[in-house]
């Protein structure tokens, strides 16, 4: 008889329960959350104003710590990292993608996409960086400073920074949130191909019906619980689910 190999996922929680503050004015961000986010998939987390979408996102990514439960990255369960392990298991396995940027001003667009690698002592796949960089259309855009560069732009360093170390997964808040409708879809459509012919593993926070409809299942969360789950999302079927928040 052989045991049946459980699929822990690219990453997961157990139980997530984040509370802040204390006695009546506790505030349950996440209220008993268990999920698992499946490798070489696009995940969409979705939900109101304080559904405690961000702060999943984060607790998984080992950016904030539960009060109660497991995260897990693979078979790693973050708790049980030190300070030292949790900052190298972020800048080796996983990639980060935010809406504001983070570049680092005094770097070049090409050392910033280069700069977990750099922190990593490691060098670029040659070919893989010269893909990414093209697809992000930054090409022409290495050698400028962020001052030099639209926000648009900015983002688009912000994504390729994010991919070039091929990670594990990659974890993205609101990504297209400061973004222009047209450079929105085409990182959209970019973070979509990373999945569909790399096998990138991406979970991405958004308010965007239109956002979520790349992924290929969107979690809806309220009051820190997950309340519904959509596989194949279309941008009017997130957005008819959405309406029932608030109805």
């Amino acid at each position: 008889m052989t045991d049946t190999m459980v699929d822990t996922g690219a990453a997961r929680a157990v139980d997530a329960i984040k509370t802040y503050g204390e006695g009546e004015a506790a505030v349950h961000a996440l209220a008993g959350v268990t999920v698992t986010f499946p490798k070489q998939q696009f995940t969409a987390i979705m939900g109101p104003s304080g559904s405690g979408k961000s702060t999943l996102m984060q607790c998984v990514a080992g950016l904030d710590r539960l009060t109660t439960g497991q995260t897990f990255i693979g078979d790693i369960e973050l708790s049980t990292l030190d300070k030292t392990q949790l900052t190298l298991l972020r800048r080796d396995r996983l990639g980060f993608i935010f809406q504001q940027y983070n570049l680092i001003p005094t770097l070049t667009a090409k050392e910033n996409i280069l700069l977990p690698l750099t922190l990593a002592g490691e060098k670029p796949d040659p070919a893989w960086f010269d893909t990414i960089v093209e697809t992000v259309g930054m090409g022409d855009r290495l050698k400028n400073l962020p001052s030099q560069l639209s926000g648009g732009q900015q983002q688009r360093v912000a994504v390729a920074r994010a991919l070039v170390p091929r990670p594990d997964i990659v974890f993205a808040d609101e990504p297209t949130g400061a973004l222009d409708s047209r450079t929105g879809m085409e990182i959209l459509n970019f973070m979509q191909r990373a999945v569909d012919e790399t096998g990138q593993t991406i979970v991405m926070v958004t308010h965007d019906p239109h956002a979520a409809s790349y992924s290929n299942n969107v979690l809806f969360l309220a009051d820190g619980k997950i309340i519904d789950e959509m596989p194949n999302p279309t941008t009017d079927r997130v957005l008819d689910r959405m309406k029932q928040f608030e109805g």
